[in-house]
C-alpha cells in the first residue's frame, strides 16, 4: 500500500460555539516533511514543529514519510493551537506508532490540547465551548488538557480524561494504562466559594449611595455617579457584584464561555459564580469595548455579561466609544464584524459609570471651590449624549 490515513477529532471555535473538525492525515512514501491544510492559520501551520519535537520526547520516532494533515471542513478558518493533539495522534496512528486499543473509537473521542516541545499538553481556550458542543453533537468521549478539566467539571454526560503529557495519551490509546474519567460535579458545590472582592460593609457614610445601589441591584438598573475626588464613586462601583446574587448554571455557563475564548480564566479554574466586573481604561478604544481585532474576538461589553461594566471618569472615553455602547445596552447582544469573522456575542450587563460634576472636580463641594465657568462644565457634560443618558438612574454623591 501506497500510504496509510488515520483519522481523530476535534473542535474548533466560532465566536462562543464550537464545531467539528475532522483531522485527516496521510502518510506516504516521498521526501519527509509534513503539510497543513484546511484553511489552517498561522498557530495551526506551527504546529508542524511542536508535534514533530513532541513526538520525539515521547519516546516515539517521526517516521521519514511525506504527510500531509487536512482539517476539514476545509472552507472553515481553523484557529489556535488546540489542534496540536489530535494532529500527533493521527500522525502516530498513521504510521503505525500506535498499536490501537480495539476498545477505542477514534472516530468518537475528541482530543484538544497544545503540545509543548517536551511533551506536556498546555491548556487552551475555549474548553468549555468545545466540549459543550461536543455534548450537543452526541458525542461523550474527550481527552483534553489536566489544566482545562475544572473549567468542564459540571458539564453532565460526558466522560472526560484529563492528560499532562502526550506520553499518557499514547498509554492510553495501545490500552496499558487507561487515563482516568474526572468525577464530574454540581454546579451547587461551586456555590460555597466565599466572595473575594469589595463589599458593601466597608463603605461608611453615604447613606443615599449605599440606597441607590441596593435599588439598581435589585432592578438590574444602570447607574451615573456623580461626584468630587475622593467622594467614593469607585469604591461604591466595586462593592456592586457584591451584592448580587450568585450566576445561576446557565449564567455560568454564558459567562465562563466568553471568558474562556478570551483567555481571561486563570489555568486550572473552574466555572464562573460570582459576577464579572469589568472597568476599562479610558483610553479603550472601541473594538476593545464591543469586541474586535482580526479573529472578531469579544470585548469588555461581553466579558461584563451578566455582571457590571464599570466607566471611571465617562466623559473622558472617546464620543465614538460611548456610542458603540448603545446597540449592548439595548439588545443585550452585540455583532462584531471584521474581514475574516462576523459573529455575535451576548453582552448583557449592568452599567455604572462615575463622572466628576465639572472638569476640576468641585463644582457643588463644600470642600474645595470650583474654577470652572459655565461654558466649561456645559462642554463637559455634553461629551455624554442624550440616549445614554437616563435621570432617574443618576445619583450625585457627596464629599460632606
Amino acid at each position: 500500500m501506497y500510504g496509510q490515513m488515520a483519522q481523530t477529532l476535534s473542535f474548533g471555535l466560532s465566536g462562543v460555539s464550537g464545531f467539528p473538525v475532522q483531522v485527516e492525515v496521510f502518510s506516504a512514501g516521498g521526501l519527509p516533511g509534513m503539510e497543513i491544510i484546511g484553511l489552517p492559520d498561522a498557530s495551526v501551520r506551527e504546529s508542524k514543529e511542536r508535534v514533530n519535537a513532541a513526538i520525539l520526547n515521547s519516546g516515539r520516532e517521526m517516521p521519514p514519510r511525506r504527510m500531509t494533515v487536512n482539517l476539514a471542513p476545509a472552507d472553515t478558518r481553523k484557529e489556535g493551537p488546540s489542534f496540536d493533539l489530535p494532529i500527533a495522534v493521527g500522525i502516530l496512528v498513521s504510521c503505525g506508532q500506535i498499536a490501537l486499543d480495539p476498545e477505542i473509537d477514534l472516530s468518537r473521542t475528541v482530543f484538544f490540547g497544545e503540545l509543548g516541545l517536551d511533551g506536556r499538553i498546555q491548556p487552551v481556550n475555549g474548553a468549555l465551548s468545545m466540549v459543550i458542543s461536543a455534548s450537543e453533537q452526541g458525542l461523550q468521549d474527550v481527552i483534553l488538557p489536566a489544566e482545562n478539566a475544572m473549567e468542564v467539571a459540571c458539564v453532565q454526560g460526558m466522560r472526560i480524561r484529563p492528560a499532562g503529557h502526550l506520553a499518557d495519551v499514547i498509554d492510553h490509546l495501545e490500552g496499558r494504562t487507561p487515563l482516568p474519567v474526572q468525577e464530574q460535579r454540581e454546579y451547587g458545590s461551586l456555590l460555597s466559594r466565599p466572595w473575594e472582592g469589595m463589599d458593601l460593609s466597608q463603605v461608611r457614610g453615604q447613606a443615599g449611595a449605599r440606597r441607590a445601589l441596593e435599588v439598581a441591584a435589585a432592578g438590574g438598573h444602570n447607574m451615573l455617579l456623580i461626584g468630587a475626588p475622593g467622594s467614593g464613586k469607585t469604591m461604591l462601583a466595586r462593592c456592586l457584584p457584591g451584592i448580587l446574587p450568585p450566576l445561576t448554571f446557565a449564567e455560568s455557563l454564558e459567562t465562563t464561555r466568553i471568558h474562556s475564548i478570551a483567555g481571561q480564566l486563570p489555568p486550572g479554574a473552574g466555572l464562573m459564580v460570582n459576577r464579572p466586573f469589568r472597568a476599562p481604561h479610558h483610553s479603550a478604544s472601541v473594538a476593545s469595548l464591543v469586541g474586535g481585532g482580526n479573529m472578531a474576538r469579544p470585548g469588555e461589553v461581553s466579558l461584563a455579561h451578566n455582571g457590571v461594566l464599570f466607566l471611571d471618569e465617562m466623559p473622558e472615553f472617546s464620543r465614538s466609544a460611548l456610542e458603540a455602547l448603545r446597540q449592548p445596552l439595548e439588545d443585550g447582544t452585540v455583532s462584531v464584524t471584521r474581514v475574516r469573522h462576523s459573529t455575535r456575542y451576548q453582552s448583557s450587563f449592568m452599567l455604572v459609570a462615575g463622572m466628576n460634576p465639572c472638569p476640576c472636580g468641585y463644582y457643588g463641594s463644600r470642600q474645595r471651590e470650583c474654577r470652572c465657568t459655565q461654558v466649561q462644565i456645559r462642554k463637559y457634560l455634553d461629551q455624554i449624549s442624550g440616549p445614554l443618558l437616563d435621570p432617574r438612574s443618576t445619583h450625585e454623591l457627596n464629599d460632606g
